[in-house]
Parts: structure tokens; sequence; C-alpha cells
């Protein structure tokens, strides 16, 4: 018997016993399609946390802030530490070339009672108030919707223009929602600490694809409630914090806060303008020790040997995302590989009570001329099939069943179906099916004709 006639006749024995045939794919159908869809979940959720992390400025930003805390061996030193200055962001502009960009900060932030605006009768305490250089949109991941950013010319004049966040037009003039249009501010003058400040540029707004999908399900289910006549709801939602802050926002050019706003940041003008924080931005993440030392050098000679500074990056949440979602995938991993297990048992159990069942068969085949090596075949390629089928299967069920995780969790960031899960379940279910089959078809293919006629 060749082995094309092997393999139909292995398709025969399953085709002439369907149900059975369904019955043993079920484990490798829930153990392909769980880890399909757990691999689609956790790639939706790493996708939500690495949003956040590129929000807040991704691996290529480093903040440098002041540190009062200094270590033991210089303490005795604190009332010669001068903290962050624009001495220090010269130095680095002319002494860290990993350095791509460098944009001083001074900060007013609005949970510590900061900057107050205010417009008309409307007030609002932003999050953040900052006098900064125009670098800080490419290193902080800005994006305008509407207006320009203040230029090296609006710092040098220390002129009284802002840009702000749609939290702050929201606040101070209505947001789109209430209005039921939306109002672009460009030309209008609020005042910050009653000083004047006219908004020329408008950042677009900011905020998670988890919390864009519950304002969607919230506008549905209140229009399902406005149709049968009761009242909508209107629950507190909130994004997560980064999203928030930069959606509340106000920035201004350094020289108009250090000008006009000396008295509330306590500050003062010159080449030793003491700063809040000054952030700098890296062309490769792959460089970021390197240009961390380079930073460290230069201002450990800025400070004369004081450590009165810090550095903060975004690579100890990096390690935290990628530890997360190693965690979940093995955990989803090791829950699917049991179900490819438990399928791969009941295909060798099937195949084994298939054997009991057929005795007389093989044994009338081997007699007429059918070797054992076409035995072995047979039943190896009955028990692959099934494998194979189950696991087509159960690729087919992992699309239903993401589409389910999807409207049960319709507030978690979307599952997102990729190539490669796919392919190892479905080359896991194919080898399940091959292991499960060798045993069975060793034992079939060892059975004597005379013996084998002779059962009952």
């Amino acid at each position: 018997m060749n082995l094309w006639n092997t393999i139909a006749t292995g398709f025969r024995e399953i085709l002439a016993h369907k149900f059975r045939s369904l019955l043993t794919m079920l484990g490798i159908i829930l153990g392909v399609s769980s880890l399909v869809a757990m691999s689609a979940t956790v790639k939706g959720m790493e996708n939500g946390l690495k949003e956040a992390l590129e929000e807040a400025g991704g691996l290529r930003a480093i903040r440098i802030e002041y540190e009062d805390d200094l270590p033991l061996r210089q303490r005795h030193l604190a009332d010669q530490a001068t903290g962050i200055t624009m001495h220090d962001v010269y130095a680095l502009q002319q002494s860290a070339p990993l350095a791509r960009r460098i944009t001083p900060l001074i900060e007013m932030w609005g949970f510590r009672r900061g900057a107050l605006a205010r417009f008309g009768g409307r007030r609002t305490r932003p999050y953040k108030f900052a006098g900064t250089w125009p670098d800080v949109l490419t290193i902080e991941q800005h994006e305008l919707a509407y207006g320009r950013m203040f230029n090296a010319f609006d710092d040098e004049e220390a002129r009284s223009v802002c840009v702000i966040g749609t939290d702050v037009r929201d606040d101070l003039f209505g947001s789109p929602e209430k209005l039921g249009r939306e109002e672009i501010p460009i030309g209008k003058t609020i005042t910050v600490n009653s000083q004047p400040l006219t908004i020329i540029g408008m950042f677009r707004h900011y905020e998670s694809e988890s919390f864009k999908k519950r304002k969607e399900a919230l506008a549905k289910e209140n229009e399902a409630l406005i149709a049968a006549g009761k009242e909508p709801r209107n629950p507190r939602m909130r994004d997560e914090f980064i999203f928030r802050l930069k959606n509340s926002s106000i920035y201004i050019p350094l020289n108009t806060m250090l000008l006009k706003f000396r008295t509330a940041v306590h500050a003062r003008a010159g080449a030793d303008a003491q700063l809040t924080t000054l952030k700098m931005e890296i062309d490769d993440a792959k460089q970021l020790e390197p240009a961390l030392q380079q930073a460290r050098n230069v201002l450990m000679f800025t400070h004369k040997g004081i450590e009165d500074f810090a550095f903060r990056t975004r690579e100890d949440d990096a390690g935290e995302i990628t530890t997360s979602i190693s965690d979940a995938r093995r955990s989803g991993g090791i829950i699917a590989a049991i179900s490819l297990i438990v399928g791969g048992i009941g295909i060798m159990n099937i195949m084994l009570a298939s054997i009991s069942e057929r005795v007389r068969e093989i044994g009338l085949r081997k007699a007429v001329g059918a070797t054992t090596a076409d035995v072995f075949v047979q039943i190896l390629v009955e028990s692959t099939v099934i494998a194979i089928l189950g696991g087509l299967l159960g690729l087919l069920t992992s699309f239903g069943l993401i589409q389910l995780i999807e409207n049960l969790t319709p507030e978690s960031n979307a599952p997102m179906l990729t190539a490669t899960p796919m392919i190892i379940a479905f080359a896991c279910s194919v080898t399940i099916g091959v292991l499960a089959g060798l045993f069975p078809a060793i034992k079939a293919s060892r059975l004597h004709p005379i013996q084998a006629l002779r059962y009952s």
C-alpha cells in the first residue's frame, strides 16, 4: 500500500466517526484558541502600557532634577549645593554630545497650589505651568492642534504668550460637549497669577485608547437610556495621569517666567538662574547609559563635585512593563500548554480505543499484504489529522474568543492579533498530534496478523 492510500484510509476512518473525532479535537481547539486569544490580549495590554510610556517621552527622554538628599559623605556641603541652573544647561550643550536636545524648565504644579489661570469669571489651576524653551514640544512628545509654539524670539523678548492644553481651554472657555462646538481660543488673553498671557497655540487632546473606548461605551449606553426615556449617566471618568497632565498644562517662554513670575517661582534671571528641572533627549535609547555618564561628568564639574542632582528616566518603567508582560505571557502559555497536553492525551486515548476496536481489521490488512510501516503511518496520520483539524478549528474559535473578550471588556485596550502566536499555536497542535499518535501507532503496527484475526 502506498503512502497516499494510507493517508486516504486514515481520513476515511476519521470521517466514519465524526462525533468521536470532534470530541477528541476539543482539547486541541481549547488549547490553540486560548493561546492565541491570550497572546492577543497581552499584546493589547502591552500597547496600552507603551502608549503611556511614549506619551511621557519614551526611553530617549532624561529628566534631571535637584536632589536635596545628598550622599552621606557630602551632607556637610549642603549649604554649597547650587541646584539645577542655566549654567548646567549651557555646559551640557557644549560637553554632552550624546544629548540631541536640552531644554530648561521652571515649573509650578497645580497640586501644590500652583498657578491660577482666569478668563472672565472662570478659573482653573492647571496641573503644570512651566517656563521653558521651544524644544520641549519635541522632548515631551507634544503636538499642536492650533496656532504655533513660541519661538526663540518670543523667549528673548520675554513676550507674554502661552500655549495651553485642551483641559485648560475647556475650563476657561467651555468644552465641545457643553458648547456643541469646539472653541479655539487663539489670540485671546488669559491671566495667570494676575499676569496677562495671550494664547498663541493649543495642543491636541491626549487620551489613551482605553479611555477613548470607555467614552464610546458610555455614549452608546446614554443613547440607549435616552431612547428609553431615562436620565443619561454622567460618571466622573479619569484617564491615566500622563494624559491628564499633558491636557492640563500651560507653557510660556522661559524668560517670561523668569522676568514676570519671578516672585512666584523665587527665580533669578541670568546664567545662574535657578531651574526646577532640565530635560534631555538622545537619538537612540541604546545610548542611554553613555549619555547619562556624560551628563553626570559634566554636572559633577559644574557642581564642584557636589552630587545634588538626580536623573529620572523611563528605563525602570520599561523594565516593569517588560516583566509584567512576560509574566502574563508565561502564565497564559502554561494554561494553554496544559490544554494542549490534555488534548494530546485525549487523542492518544481515543486512538488506543480505536485500535482495540479495529484489531481484527488491522490483522486482516496485514494478512493481505499491508506492512508494519503501512499500519504505523495510518494510525499516525489519523492522530495528526485530528490535531491539524483541531488546530484549524482552534484558530477560527480564537477570532470569536477575541471578539468576546473585546465585548466583555470594552474599557480595556483592544486585543491585537498577530501572526506569530497563531503559527506557534498551530505548530504546537501538529506536534502534539504526532507525539500523541506515536505510541498507538507503534502498538498497532506490532500486532501479529494471526493473533489479531483470532482477537474477539
